[in-house]
């Protein structure tokens, strides 16, 4: 990691700790610098300018450098917040949204090491966000799973079998898996992937086109939920996502409340 960030970068806010009292530790995705660690002096007081700033979903341009106790060699990879801004207004998140938000959060965290840079992913999430903003299904999920998956190399290409690089037929049927990577799927898969989604994706993928991935997503959504909840924690290492569990925990406890009153 450089000893000192001088000039502003583009950057989301992940997460958020606690420090202190006063002061927050955040979790930040830069475009230039990938995930970095970084400390907010003060921005939990009522009259810090940096509160209302550092807010999930919202791009920024924060300012960066090293504690000035911390050498260059002496492996301190936290920095020091110096200013944060708005970078550009976008669609606000509506609150039926905001839990798939943390969703993506909490891939790029487990996920992306601290020091990375992913530019492409940066904008893919910025684009991701946006979209999820105003879209009615979860068309955006899949999209930037499969880019994160694609970003950080584990993702097979969708037009070939990936055992033996044979072209995808359009009236196949795939499967994606952790270990076989895209394979042919059995007659008995019921969450299949045609092959004619798996060519429209892989070619929305090689033209970095947002737009389109989602909309070669929409054609097999169920599929690729199914498949790609498989395939994640095979590469994170873990059987769930905090985000997800609460997610459903939350649905559990909707679908179990009475029905309210009618209204005379």
């Amino acid at each position: 990691m450089a000893a000192s960030r001088a000039s502003p970068q583009a950057a989301f806010v992940l997460h958020q700790w606690d420090w202190s009292e006063t002061s927050l530790i955040l979790d930040l995705f830069t475009r230039e610098h990938g995930r970095v660690a970084a400390v907010a002096k003060g921005a939990k007081r009522p009259y810090s300018q940096l509160r209302p700033v550092l807010m999930p979903f919202q791009r920024l341009l924060v300012l960066t450098s090293r504690p000035k106790s911390a050498s260059a060699d002496d492996g301190a990879d936290i920095l020091l917040l110096r200013s944060a801004e708005y970078a550009g207004a976008g669609a606000a998140m509506p609150p039926a949204r905001l839990f798939p938000g943390f969703y993506l959060n909490e891939l790029l965290m487990k996920l992306l090491a601290r020091g990375d840079p992913h530019a492409a992913l940066f904008d893919a999430y910025a684009d991701a966000l946006q979209a999820l903003a105003m879209a009615s299904d979860e068309a955006p999920l899949r999209a930037f799973e499969l880019q994160l998956l694609r970003e950080t190399g584990v993702l097979p290409e969708l037009s070939r079998i990936t055992t033996t690089q044979a072209p995808v037929c359009a009236a196949g049927s795939y499967h994606l898996g952790g270990e076989a990577g895209l394979a042919e799927a059995t007659a008995d898969d019921a969450m299949a992937l045609p092959g004619a989604v798996c060519q429209a994706l892989q070619a929305a993928l090689d033209h970095g086109d947002g737009t389109a991935l989602r909309r070669a997503c929409q054609g097999a959504l169920p599929a690729l939920r199914s498949q790609l909840r498989a395939l994640l924690p095979y590469h994170l290492g873990s059987p769930a996502l905090r985000t997800r569990a609460l997610m459903l925990d939350v649905r559990r406890l909707l679908d179990a409340a009475p029905a309210a009153p009618s209204t005379p």
